[in-house]
């Protein structure tokens, strides 16, 4: 999948940024520094599908997203966020990519893991990479990271959770779509169209490709929302691959997309009207 990004449209976006910079600056600096990144969003959904075994009724699964450890986003409020999902109680844990903003220049990296490894779920946690895992020469920075805090890795893999009755679903992950090298056909082509297949991809937009295969469930971060929406319009700028699906759940032909909101900023230390989010999906089995 490829897209054009013209210079008129990247000025433009920059303009809108920077347009919204200068409104929350006089009408919300407070607010949107520091009161809504501070806040938490854990929005529940219930994912009813046919292909759901009885077995993997009430199934919970949680997704984070979008950290982006730095000077703003700090390791005592990851550590909250890992207590809150802990409280949940999730069978199953996925996280869809950016971690640190700065991998190469954050300095507390030895610190994260054992953060990280209080996150408990019984059948297991899983993390793709994000554009910024990969940028700033972070991608072996970061696969040691996740890889030590005990999560597994996908990275264009698929994956079975298996009960102990044999029933099964799948989880696959692709590698990212600015700064990595993600294989739709190798990764998607041979999943079982029978079994209920879950999909990390960490920008929303490669739903315009993986709709076309056996994925029931996609689940991506990257847009933060937009991070900076303003009443009656929207975000102000998505980044790229998140301009056709920013923010919520969307049906795109027979496959589910959510895109979570993620936790952490970047480029400006602010949110507005784009509260951080945990989603938690609760999978239902139907006749």
């Amino acid at each position: 999948m490829t897209k054009q990004y013209s210079r008129r449209s990247f000025i433009k976006g920059l303009f809108s940024f920077s347009i919204g910079g200068l409104l929350v600056s006089i009408g919300g600096y407070s607010y949107a520094r520091y009161f809504e990144p501070s806040l938490l969003d854990i929005t529940n959904f219930n994912i009813e599908n046919k292909k759901l075994p009885l077995s993997f009724d009430g199934f919970k699964v949680v997704q984070f997203s979008d950290t982006h450890l730095s000077n703003y986003f700090t390791l005592d409020r990851l550590e909250t966020i890992v207590e809150k999902m802990n409280s949940i109680s999730p069978d199953i844990v996925f996280f869809t990519g950016d971690l640190m903003d700065e991998p190469n220049q954050y300095e507390y990296v030895n610190k994260i893991v054992p953060v990280l490894e209080k996150l408990k779920a019984p059948y297991g946690k899983y993390a793709i990479y994000g554009n910024h895992d990969h940028g700033g020469y972070g991608t072996d920075i970061y696969k040691n990271v996740i890889e030590m805090s005990g999560f597994t890795l996908l990275n264009n893999q698929v994956v079975t959770i298996q009960k102990q009755d044999g029933t099964k679903i799948s989880v696959s992950g692709l590698d990212d779509l600015m700064l990595g090298n993600p294989s739709y056909e190798g990764t998607l082509g041979n999943l079982n169209p029978e079994i209920f297949n879950i999909l990390l991809a960490h920008e929303p937009d490669a739903a315009l490709e993986t709709h076309q295969y056996s994925v029931d469930l996609q689940l991506s971060g990257h847009s933060h929302g937009g991070q900076i929406q303003l009443p009656f319009y929207g975000p102000l700028i998505t980044p790229p691959y998140a301009t056709e699906y920013f923010e919520g759940m969307y049906e795109v032909e027979n496959m589910k997309l959510y895109v979570n909101r993620g936790l952490g900023t970047t480029r400006l230390p602010f949110r507005f009207l784009s509260t951080p989010e945990i989603s938690c999906f609760t999978l239902k089995s139907v006749k």
